[in-house]
C-alpha cells in the first residue's frame, strides 16, 4: 500500500486527499471517511469519485472550540 505523502507545515497545499488529511489529525482513514460521511468535516469537495478536503477548513474546525465529531477521543 502506497504511503501518503507528508504535508508541509510551512507551505502545506490548497487540498488534501483523505490519506494526507487522515494522517494530519493522525487518526485512521476509516474513523475519517466515517465522519465525512455523518457531515462532521469541514471543507470537502467531491472532484469525480474523489474527495478533497480544504487544507484551511480542517485546520480551522480542529484548533477552535475543539473537534465535536467522530475524531474526538470517546474515553
Amino acid at each position: 500500500m502506497k504511503q501518503p505523502e507528508q504535508v508541509d507545515a510551512g507551505n502545506p497545499p490548497e487540498f488534501l486527499t483523505v490519506d494526507e488529511a487522515a494522517a494530519l489529525l493522525r487518526v485512521n482513514r476509516k474513523t475519517l471517511y466515517e465522519a465525512i460521511r455523518l457531515g462532521q468535516v469541514p471543507g470537502v469537495v467531491r472532484v469525480g469519485k474523489a474527495l478533497r478536503i480544504r487544507h484551511a477548513a480542517l485546520v480551522e474546525s480542529t484548533t477552535g472550540k475543539g473537534c465535536d465529531s467522530a475524531l474526538r477521543s470517546r474515553r
